[in-house]
């Protein structure tokens, strides 16, 4: 069974079982700053887990796009991957327990053939916060899982929540017996032997965590599901890892032809990151050296590095990304619609990257020198890290040219500063990225209005040309990213100020209204028309100012802002400008 097909197959079940499927939504978030991409199914439908009223109604269904990059560097093993899909579906204060579990045995046993014997399961073992989950026990035991196939474990296990605080709540997991032999008596689903691979999760949503640790129940009870479409192809092709299915196997095979020097990990990193810079930069992502960019850059770096581990030349690339496109287009057609603006990003960046090789090279000849005036025959780990931080100069490289010339490396010392920065990197990306559109207080709503008025106003004073290419609201203040060829002149930022705060001081109404995506069209609302939204969607309209379309929340005046003021305007990638905005609340 074709991934396609498993996806198509998903889909129409639950079209059958009263879901409304709606599109994917972009990898890049447009107004979510809990995380720098779309990662995971729930993320774009916090606000109708916490009781808003979806336009599609309480039963969805759809395939989301999702990028996670905390195990970046693990890619190149038999599992980790960055790019991933994932299938879900959604009952929005509906059908709970029972019904899910049902849907999820059914589709599974019936409509992917999987034997029930293949079937494990876990529960929630209960906590001072939540009881234990008995009731879920009994359901999967009237589908027919045996109680010895049944597991308890704690929240570590079987409760899940998207960052440090949002909607939350217990969960079931859903396990394929590889028919690997126990590693131990005492082995189960929960160990990392794999036996057990995890390939459905549902959540039963129904607290939500606060920042103080604490757990309250939400207005309604909420099912949130994740089936991840790679592991699913695998298991159900019989394949040992993703990389031998369809979806990378054509790349996989012509990265072995022509390749001088073989590496399956190598490989396996550049069909990857190949596949995973591609859907980034179809859905807006630009190289920088910050946040979102950074990102991407780094993907397209590291996967030039194993290009030139394997020795394959880049002249190979067009062919490379040809092929991978033509391989995923069926199942992404945005590949073809951007494919000449992914070949140009990708070109662009790995010229770049080769010029800091050319660099790197340089200062490396310059330690090298250092180093022999002082008899030393050693290049220690802080050297290393140095190249590296500062030239971008990848460790391995150092390390060969370093052992071409006699000396001895301490990558020891490096994998140790390495992870230290990549501690603190991570620390960072959490605490600058928490939040989101789950923080829904009465500031961020605030800020969430006033990105509307300040994205008009850049039409206005700009031109029709500007396009939102994300933002990210925090208590603090707002940053929204926009389209534009050049510098914003001291004159046009003055411009946009003044005219946010004219129609704040007017104090227009905001409304909203449900309508047919096409209705919204021809209203003049803006909005990304890319196979984003479902059939129906909620328009917010400032006055006769603004008219976006739009999940919320907003405030229902714009006198409740206060003043608007532009703290910085600058560049945020190719093309790409970004502005970092407050309000000022008079006391």
């Amino acid at each position: 069974m074709r991934a396609i097909d498993i996806r198509n197959t998903y889909l129409n079940y639950f079209k059958e079982h009263g879901h409304k499927v709606i599109p994917s939504s972009p990898l890049i978030p447009e107004n979510d700053p809990s995380v720098l991409f779309t990662t995971a199914g729930m993320q774009p439908l916090v606000p109708y887990l916490l009781g808003e009223k979806h336009p599609e109604g309480k039963r969805i269904t759809d395939y989301q796009k999702c990028l996670r990059t905390v195990d970046i560097d693990e890619v190149g093993d038999n599992r980790h991957l960055t790019f991933f899909e994932m299938l879900g579906n959604w009952s929005l204060g509906d059908y709970f327990k029972e019904e899910s579990i049902h849907m999820s045995f059914d589709f599974l046993t019936n409509y992917l053939h999987i034997p029930v014997e293949k079937l494990s399961v876990t529960c929630f073992a209960g906590d001072e916060d939540a009881a234990r989950d008995e009731v879920t026990a009994d359901c999967w035991k009237k589908e027919g899982i045996p109680e010895d196939r049944i597991y308890f474990f704690g929240k570590k296990e079987n409760w899940w929540i998207a960052g440090e605080e949002g909607p939350c709540g217990p969960d079931t997991e859903m396990f394929y017996d590889t028919g690997k032999p126990k590693c131990s008596p005492e082995c189960s689903p929960a160990c990392d032997c794999g036996k057990y691979v995890e390939i459905w999760n549902n959540v039963f949503m129904e607290y939500y965590k606060h920042a103080d640790g604490t757990y309250t129940k939400l207005k309604q009870k909420n099912v949130d599901t994740g089936l991840g479409l790679e592991r699913m192809t695998m298991l159900l092709q019989g394949k040992e890892t993703p990389y031998d299915t369809e979806l990378f196997l054509p790349v996989m095979e012509e990265l072995q032809k022509l390749a001088k020097v073989d590496n399956i990990q190598s490989r396996r990193i550049v069909a990857e990151h190949l596949r995973s810079s591609m859907m980034l930069i179809a859905d807006g992502g630009r190289p920088s050296n910050i946040d979102r960019g950074y990102v991407l850059r780094k993907l397209i770096r590291r996967m030039t590095r194993h290009l030139n581990k394997l020795q394959i030349d880049l002249s190979n690339m067009t062919e490379l990304m040809n092929l991978s496109i033509n391989t995923l287009k069926e199942m992404y057609p945005e590949l073809e619609e951007h494919k000449e603006t992914i070949m140009q990003v990708i070109e662009e960046e790995q010229n770049k990257f080769m010029r800091t090789l050319s660099h790197g090279e340089r200062e490396f000849e310059k330690v090298i020198t250092n180093l022999e005036n002082k008899g030393s025959s050693i290049v220690d780990g802080a050297i290393l890290f140095k190249l590296y931080e500062t030239y971008g100069f990848p460790p391995e490289v150092t390390s060969d040219l370093a052992k071409e010339k006699g000396f001895t490396v301490d990558m020891a010392g490096f994998d140790k500063l390495f992870a230290e920065h990549q501690q603190k990197s991570r620390q960072g990306s959490e605490q600058k990225f928490k939040g989101g559109l789950a923080e829904q207080n009465e500031i961020t709503t605030a800020y969430h209005t006033a990105t509307h008025l300040l994205h008009k106003a850049l039409k206005v004073v700009l031109g029709d040309h500007v396009r939102q290419n994300g933002s990210n609201i925090t208590t603090e203040r707002l940053r929204f990213d926009f389209n534009h060829p050049q510098k914003m002149t001291k004159e046009e930022i003055q411009q946009v100020e003044d005219l946010v705060n004219e129609k704040i001081k007017e104090d227009l109404p905001v409304t909203c209204e449900e309508m047919t995506l096409e209705e919204a069209k021809a209203s003049g609302a803006t909005g990304l028309f890319e196979n984003k939204y479902g059939d129906r969607v909620k328009v917010y309209t400032i006055g006769d100012f603004s008219k976006e379309i739009c999940g919320g929340p907003h405030v229902t005046h714009t006198g409740e802002l206060g003043t608007f003021k532009i703290k910085k305007e600058e560049s945020s990638g190719s093309g790409v400008r970004r502005i970092k905005a407050i309000l000022i609340k008079e006391k």
